[in-house]
């Protein structure tokens, strides 16, 4: 790992798609921002991606990167960080891609806590689909497809991922730019499973939650006298608060250890092993 690369090393030559002023551009910014002042390079950093408007974010930094398919983001880091645990893993998402579909994935690989960062663009809407509700949404969120409100209540991640045995929860918001980035900076230092959630406001089909509304109303947990993100119950009382919209670090476990080191994933298994067969189906056909 390099300890003089800059962020901007991990920007590609492809411009972003997004929309002028999506919030993707600050998460995006934040996460190279963080992937640099932890140590890492282009060279040992692996960035996977699902589908939305988050999808080819690793199509706009330069790493290592793979665009998967809906939903199915996490299994891949997954399986990436055990192939090779020396590679930083960082699994980027939507509300839409991680929290609907891949909430399957979600819940197991928070409780899995392998050793790599989840980043996920919060925008409460799906927007590359033009603008229907998500998960997230408010349960009184109009839309082209709920003309009369969701009627449903919108999922909380941070009391999924607590619930499901989290050791490393946290909320940013990318307009918050050096604030986010600490958040993601901390993601990646933290022994397990770092699980941030962002705020990343649409600004074309989302016009109740904004950049103002976010400006207004986020409460950093850090500021709060006392609060001990260590604190299972002051994080979970945090997490319920339904009335405050927080940020920063909400729950660390601090004796963490990743599952990668305890079962014993320390060696790059990435090389087909020496004296395997050279076509590739009598390798599959080995070993099923």
């Amino acid at each position: 790992m390099s300890s003089d690369v800059r962020f901007t090393d991990f920007k590609s030559d492809k411009q972003p798609t997004w929309c002028p002023g999506c919030g993707d551009f600050g998460t995006m910014n934040g996460m190279m921002k963080a992937l640099a002042n932890t140590g890492n390079d282009p060279d040992n950093t692996f960035v996977v991606a699902g589908i939305g408007c988050s999808g080819k974010i690793g199509t706009y930094m330069h790493s290592y990167a793979l665009h998967g398919v809906h939903g199915r983001a996490l299994p891949v880091g997954i399986g990436v960080k055990a192939a090779n645990p020396d590679l930083e893993v960082m699994v980027a998402g939507g509300d839409g891609d991680g929290y609907s579909i891949g909430a399957g994935h979600f819940i197991h690989a928070v409780r899995r806590n392998m050793d790599m960062t989840y980043v996920v663009m919060d925008n409460r809407i799906y927007g590359l689909t033009k603008g229907q509700f998500s998960p997230t949404s408010r349960e009184d969120f109009e839309t082209s497809t709920s003309p009369e409100g969701t009627k449903q209540s919108p999922v909380n991640p941070l009391a999924l991922a607590l619930a499901a045995g989290g050791t490393f929860i946290a909320q940013s918001f990318s307009s918050d730019s050096q604030r986010h980035a600490e958040i993601v900076q901390e993601a990646i230092e933290h022994d397990g499973f770092g699980f941030v959630n962002v705020y990343s406001p649409c600004v074309t089909f989302n016009d109740v939650d904004t950049y103002d509304y976010f400006r207004d109303s986020l409460v950093d947990v850090q500021e709060e006298e006392g609060y001990d993100p260590d604190d299972f119950d002051e994080a979970k009382d945090a997490i319920l608060d339904a009335e405050t919209e927080h940020q920063g670090v909400i729950y660390q476990d601090e004796d963490s250890v990743p599952y990668n080191e305890r079962i014993g994933l320390t060696e790059d298994m990435s090389d087909i092993p020496e004296g395997a067969p050279e076509d590739g189906m009598d390798l599959v056909r080995e070993f099923y």
